[in-house]
């Protein structure tokens, strides 16, 4: 018996190995229709969830975005929430780069988030705190929609079960999470790299190039980078005149308004497009002076954000070329349904060539090309389902056996319910570790909201804490003030924006005590006596000689003590996620603390 099952066996294998190599040889079936027909082995397994369904399920997601993030940079807050903040109240902290001298930002961008709270604050309640979830909340629409839409594109472009797992990937991910409704130009740009891509992928040419534009000249002038494979797919299909008449309208429908507001607001003639290009690139100093990071820094960030993902991303297109070149472009594809794999996913990998040269790095710098690494993870997958099913059929006994298998997604589901558990469970607990870790701030300040009226004026001070200060949107009324005392850190603090002077708006008045190097102003600090309430972390290795514990200080009562992460005191992997009943085993917790002056020391 062992030896008929043998044969059989080796009939088998020769019986398949005719089959691939009278596939590999025939010139009856065009290229385009073996791959069409290849992404297509799916049979009755290539459903996919409609867009209204995808849309609802990603936005419950983001909405949970939108109330439990925290903000993690400090730019958000004083580059972004404080200029809103002044545009609404007509009081809020302002930087250098809003200072008419250097216009590095723009208040059009600006404009567009303020107007709806500004709507809601004449027409519903006046409480910044319900502004400041509200603006959250519709950047969680739209961000959810623009994923939707990218998904759409991805479906069209790469087929169902590519769509499938690029979705799953979407509202899993932890990366996902925590930019999805950041008030910043990389989140924004995130978003518009979906609808530019969603678009391209779709072969909508016109919104494409409309949204890259958009990316480009109104939020983040470096995501042209992004747009540079799609100008050159237009452009190698013969689309010159579309391709240049719509860059041309898109350019007058977006430049010609931020001049006039930006130069309305500044007081001058300025396009800060124009100019944060000019800082970035061509100062001597430029951003490097914020700190600079080690290669690795974006591979840590991108491990703790896509964990298995964000290795799966890089490696994706090389493996998935050379498989393709190994085992023909029938059985494993290396593009899609129009565009190589090489120029779909060329804007990725400059992005990361780009970025990763920089001495400067932050974690929102990769903003942009997060929905692109999530697309490159599901190629991936894709591509090893392909080899799993091409193994299960040359290890089947008999020719019947191969004849009747499952496409390659049906008969492979069980790896990527395996893949999508260990990636899931991974983002829910960086997710998680994010929240029980660090919202002790947040939820100080959720206090510090819920303070009385104040018949005058109540300094709120922050020392060292003053890069967690989620914005004065967190203050009960402008009644209320933020006052930095001096600490450990020596770079540039904002100060608030001017009154109106001799008919010159706050926005357009020039400032002597603002520089473009980081340097220290002294004139920013309030001294102790001149505080009602200070927000401070109790902690014993950052106590020092400008840093003393306030909590010990005499006539100061603590109202609030809430838990927060003693980062160099706990463990490193326990520190970055949350495991449940280890979690107290290897983290250590500061105390962050709400204090109020004493009645004794008023």
């Amino acid at each position: 018996m062992g030896g008929v099952k043998n044969r059989n066996t080796q009939r088998g294998f020769r019986e398949l190995k005719r089959e691939l190599r009278a596939q590999n040889n025939s010139h009856t079936i065009a290229s385009d229709s073996k791959v069409k027909k290849c992404m297509n082995e799916d049979g009755e397994n290539g459903w996919s969830p409609s867009a209204f369904t995808a849309w609802k399920l990603i936005l419950s997601i983001r909405i949970g975005s939108a109330v439990w993030s925290g903000i993690s940079d400090c730019d958000e807050t004083y580059n972004y929430w404080e200029p809103t903040h002044h545009l609404i109240y007509g009081q809020g902290l302002q930087t250098w780069e809003y200072d008419p001298k250097y216009a590095l930002r723009s208040y059009l961008y600006l404009l567009v988030h303020a107007l709806p709270g500004w709507l809601y604050t004449k027409l519903v309640s006046e409480n910044p705190l319900q502004v400041f979830y509200l603006t959250r909340f519709l950047l969680a629409c739209i961000c959810s929609s623009c994923e939707t839409y990218f998904y759409l594109g991805v479906v069209e472009e790469f087929g169902v079960n590519v769509g499938r797992l690029t979705y799953a990937l979407l509202t899993l991910s932890a990366g996902m999470f925590i930019s999805s409704t950041a008030y910043l130009p990389s989140s924004t740009s995130m978003y518009l790299v979906c609808l530019a891509y969603g678009a391209w992928f779709s072969k909508n040419y016109k919104l494409a190039i409309f949204a890259s534009a958009l990316s480009t000249l109104s939020s983040w002038p470096f995501t042209c980078i992004l747009a540079a494979p799609i100008a050159l797919d237009i452009l190698r299909r013969s689309k010159h005149k579309m391709f240049i008449t719509w860059s041309g309208l898109s350019a007058l429908a977006i430049l010609p308004p931020m001049i006039v507001c930006d130069s309305f607001y500044y007081g001058r003639t300025v396009l800060p497009t124009l100019n944060i290009v000019l800082y970035n690139v061509f100062t001597s100093h430029g951003p490097d002076l914020y700190g600079t990071e080690p290669w690795t820094y974006y591979l840590y960030n991108g491990v703790l954000n896509f964990n298995i993902m964000f290795p799966a991303a890089l490696i994706a297109v090389p493996v998935v070329y050379l498989t393709s070149l190994a085992l023909g472009v029938q059985r494993v594809p290396c593009s899609g349904k129009r565009l190589p794999l090489l120029i779909s996913q060329l804007g990725m990998y400059l992005w990361l060539i780009v970025f990763w040269l920089q001495p400067h790095k932050e974690e929102r710098f990769l903003f942009p090309i997060y929905p692109l690494l999530l697309l490159a993870a599901a190629l991936l997958i894709d591509t090893v389902q392909r080899l799993i099913h091409l193994l299960l059929r040359v290890s089947s006994t008999t020719t019947q056996h191969v004849s009747k298998m499952r496409g390659y997604s049906a008969s492979t589901s069980w790896f990527v319910v395996f893949t999508l558990t260990i990636f899931g469970l991974l983002s829910a607990s960086r997710i998680v570790g994010l929240y029980q870790h660090y919202q002790g701030s947040m939820s100080t300040w959720l206090e510090v909201s819920q303070l009385g009226p104040s018949h005058h004026t109540s300094n709120i001070c922050l020392g060292k804490e003053w890069h967690r200060f989620p914005s004065s949107f967190f203050l009960p009324s402008t009644s209320y003030k933020i006052g930095f005392l001096a600490s450990d850190f020596r770079g540039q603090l904002p100060k608030y924006y001017a009154e109106m002077s001799n008919s010159t708006i706050p926005t357009a008045i020039y400032h002597k005590d603002f520089n473009d190097q980081n340097l220290e102003e002294p004139s920013r600090y309030i001294d102790l006596e001149q505080c009602h309430y200070i927000v401070d972390l109790d902690c014993d290795w950052c106590v020092t000689s400008r840093q003393p514990r306030y909590s010990l200080e005499p006539g100061w009562s603590t109202l609030s003590t809430q838990s927060y992460l003693d980062s160099r005191s706990s463990h490193p992997v326990f520190r970055a996620f949350f495991f449940p009943f280890l979690d107290s085993k290897y983290c250590k917790y500061s105390k962050y603390l709400l204090l109020k002056k004493s009645q004794n020391g008023l």
